[in-house]
């Protein structure tokens, strides 16, 4: 059975597509008419305005998407039905940490990819500030995301932007809500990430989280987040041109 069969209990509802994140990605596929989203999930971020393969391993991701794509095929990244360079690009959100093999799926988004490949990833070097509350969030980190280096190791030259998350998120992923800090004490708010599916032993960071938030602990050590409209928590876009592209 695939992850996402048991924990996307929640999913269509909190993980409400951000338009100014959906703006990012489409620009970054550059003039693509055929795309392949691997680890599709719900189709999240899927232009309506090209051809989209979506493929995803999870049948109840699958049964949650909010728009059709021209086809859906339930597959892992590390096996993909298609012919080599059969689209035009091809786009992986939020989900090679997922990934049993990475650097095999990678391989294979990249056969069966002739351009642009575009991957929205998070960089587990950085460190937002909930990981003070839960540092078990950091050691995931550490433990499922590949590192930013990793990507021009498996797919050669790669641009690296950061993707700045707008304070009113309407994509509950897990750094989300950094200026909604209450958000995180709302089990079901949290049960939108996946990463708390994972958490062991989270108890006693989200009592402090609390504690700190209602003594103002949390406001004097970073309250100024309050004030700014967009923030840096680690979230990545990696943009792989095909092989012999110019620079």
């Amino acid at each position: 059975m695939a992850r996402y069969d048991s924990i996307g209990i929640n999913y269509a509802d909190l993980r409400i597509p951000d338009p100014r994140i959906a703006a990012a990605i489409a620009q970054a596929l550059g003039p693509a008419r055929t795309v392949i989203n691997v680890g599709a999930g719900t189709g999240s971020y899927e232009p309506a305005d090209r051809e989209v393969t979506a493929v995803e391993p999870s049948i109840e991701m699958i049964r949650k998407r909010r728009q059709p794509a021209t086809a859906v095929v339930q597959a892992n990244a590390d096996a993909l039905p298609f012919a080599d360079k059969a689209f035009d690009a091809a786009m992986a959100i939020l989900t090679i940490h997922h990934w049993p093999d990475k650097a095999a799926g990678l391989r294979e988004v990249r056969r069966v990819t002739k351009g642009r490949i575009v991957l929205l990833t998070f960089d587990p070097a950085q460190r937002p500030w909930l990981t003070d509350y839960l540092p078990e969030l950091a050691r995931l980190d550490d433990a499922q995301m590949p590192s930013i280096a990793d990507y021009a190791r498996w797919l050669g030259p790669v641009r690296i932007e950061p993707l700045w998350v707008p304070h009113d998120c309407t994509d509950g992923f897990l750094y989300a809500y950094w200026r909604r800090p209450e958000a995180y004490l709302d089990a079901h708010i949290r049960s939108g990430s996946s990463s708390f599916w994972a958490l062991r032993g989270s108890d006693a960071g989200l009592a402090r989280l609390a504690d700190d938030l209602q003594s103002g602990a949390w406001a004097r050590r970073y309250g100024d987040l309050r004030t700014k409209q967009t923030y840096d928590a680690g979230y990545r876009l990696v943009i792989a041109e095909p092989e012999g592209a110019a620079d």
